[in-house]
């Protein structure tokens, strides 16, 4: 069964983490730089099915999207696609997503050592 790779895309570094075959779990997988993405992703695609990709959505609070990002996120999505047509790309927006982990993280009764590892 095919993965979803999750990417947090950043100028510098870019964050991506995978789901379990079926798609119930996702683990932190590898913080990559930017520069180098593309490259890594040949090589990781080459031993891993991927079926879909999701992107963080940089929006601010006001839910205006964060220019200065989002266009070198449509860039990459653009080249991205051209090479790997058949994997399919969805966004996502990341404004609570820290909060939502972190929340769950105390719910799953985590101590606060355990909340701050990283």
């Amino acid at each position: 069964m095919a993965k979803i790779l999750g990417m947090d895309y950043g100028k510098i570094i870019t964050g991506l983490s995978i789901t379990d075959t079926k798609k119930i779990f996702a683990f932190g997988l590898n913080a990559v730089p930017t520069i180098k993405l593309m490259n890594f992703l040949e090589y990781f695609l080459v031993d891993e099915k991927i079926e879909k990709i999701v992107i963080g959505l940089p929006k601010k609070l006001n839910n205006q999207k964060e220019i200065s990002i989002e266009a070198e996120i449509q860039k990459f999505i653009y080249k991205f696609h051209i090479k790997y047509p058949k994997i399919l790309i969805e966004r996502l927006d990341e404004r609570f997503t820290s909060k939502i982990a972190f929340d769950t993280m105390i719910k799953l009764g985590l101590g606060k050592k355990k909340r701050r590892k990283k």
